[in-house]
């Protein structure tokens, strides 16, 4: 390798972007240190093997696996143009992670196509979420396995939304998550396990809510999501949107088994009369619903 490619290649491993280069055949050649931080595998768990091995497991956000139906790199090889998209790739941890992904050729010498480069950014406001998590540590409302907000922080947020609901009539959301049979996940797979369904949800709605809204642990394996200007229509589809990353999440227990949860969700829009309790209550009860419907699933009322 020239002095001039081990300049570049430098330049690429130290990008804060992820970037990796498939051939032909998907094969992942190249992997750098952003892809190793957004993404949580290290190089040499993912180069050599292809890129729908299990590995990033591209998802929209409808749950469509793009690596099967729709994926950037294949299409750029196929035909040579470059492509830009919003995914959701698995984070190591099980945990679904918001990027946006480029798609480029590679050319031979020939001028024949041989591989491409995807280059993929982190979307989750990361260094927001962060400086919450500093702040919300200091005053104590911090969920200690989960590292969302805990049930003293989202009863604050309550009362600081419903006063300002009371001011100017902003109206907002609420969604009550629910994890399906979690006690079956604890009594099969072991508490560990059980910790590690908590945290992947946890992760997945923290990476994939806007960084205005609020997020905590309510209680056991239930979370709530306090959204703010939305409609009906709105809040449906963010609800739905996290409810099908959670399902198309998983992780490997140390015995190699994959595990993957569901959620049921509540959602409900606030109303006049309203109070913390009020809406809260009508969410738990939509919840319910959808736990005697089928489980995942989100009933809106």
């Amino acid at each position: 390798m020239s002095e001039r490619d081990i300049f570049y290649r430098e330049i690429l491993e130290n990008l804060a972007d992820g970037v990796y280069f498939v051939d032909r055949q998907r094969k992942i050649t190249f992997w750098n240190k952003g892809a190793e931080r957004i993404s949580g595998y290290a190089k040499d768990e993912v180069v050599g093997y292809s890129c729908a091995d299990n590995i990033l497991m591209h998802v929209d956000g409808s749950g469509k696996v793009l690596c099967l139906d729709g994926c950037p790199l294949a299409a750029t090889m196929q035909d040579g143009k470059m492509r830009e998209a919003e995914v959701f790739l698995h984070h190591a941890n099980g945990h679904r992670v918001p990027v946006a992904v480029r798609a480029t050729p590679i050319y031979g010498e020939d001028g024949e196509i041989i591989g491409a480069v995807e280059l993929f950014s982190d979307q989750s406001s990361r260094a927001t979420l962060m400086e919450q998590m500093q702040e919300m540590k200091k005053a104590a409302l911090l969920d200690g396995l989960t590292q969302v907000g805990n049930r003293k922080y989202m009863d604050m947020k309550l009362e600081s939304i419903f006063n300002e609901w009371a001011r100017h009539q902003l109206p907002f959301g609420v969604l009550f998550i629910d994890i399906d049979h979690f006690k079956l996940v604890n009594d099969t797979y072991g508490h560990a396990n059980g910790d590690r369904a908590l945290k992947m949800v946890g992760d997945t709605l923290a990476n994939n809510i806007r960084f205005y809204d609020f997020l905590a642990r309510w209680g056991g394996e239930e979370f709530i999501v306090l959204l703010q200007g939305v409609d009906e229509k709105r809040l449906s589809e963010i609800a739905e949107k996290l409810r099908t990353l959670i399902a198309k999440s998983e992780w490997e227990s140390d015995e190699g088994v994959a595990i993957n949860v569901t959620v049921s969700i509540g959602c409900t829009l606030v109303r006049q009369g309203d109070n913390p309790e009020s809406i809260i209550a009508r969410a738990d009860q939509l919840l319910y619903q959808s736990k005697q419907t089928g489980r995942n699933k989100s009933s809106i009322g």
